[in-house]
């Protein structure tokens, strides 16, 4: 006894996480990646942008192309549960040595660059110099003269 098998259909991969709807994509080749691949400059370090960015106080410049940065933030005491200033330093990376001890930078994370150094610091502009260049730059639209330059 010969036993009859109806013929197959083709049919297309469904997933329950669609909802069992919509076909599953069918995977691409991938393309070659043995081209050359683009190198940055060894001055600009790529930056990683889905990583935070911390801001601090350079406390130390001796260094070449490093700085050392004092990043205070607020955190609650485990007990009291009030909020406490924690301080952590961090070195970081200063490729022109521009920073000097008091300077305000901004902490941004890159690829490790040494042991202790994963972040490039960035300089911030800082609120009141912005505030005095708005000031310059309205008081030069008006004409008027103010009233120290008058004297």
């Amino acid at each position: 006894m010969l036993l009859t098998l109806p013929p197959l259909k083709p049919f297309k991969l469904t997933s329950t996480f669609l909802n069992g709807s919509s076909p599953i994509p069918l995977l691409k080749n991938p393309s070659s990646s043995l081209s050359k691949p683009s190198t940055p400059s060894p001055s600009s370090l790529p930056i990683i942008h889905g990583m935070k960015t911390m801001q601090g106080k350079v406390v130390c410049s001796t260094n070449d192309k490093t700085v050392a940065v004092e990043v205070v933030r607020l955190a609650p005491h485990p007990k009291y549960k009030r909020r406490v200033r924690k301080k952590k330093k961090y070195q970081a990376h200063d490729p022109e040595n521009q920073f000097k001890v008091g300077d305000v930078v901004q902490l941004e994370k890159s690829r490790p660059i040494s042991k202790n150094k994963t972040f490039l610091a960035v300089p911030v502009v800082s609120k009141n110099r912005l505030k005095a260049s708005e000031i310059a730059a309205a008081t030069g639209e008006l004409g008027i003269p103010l009233e120290s330059q008058q004297a």
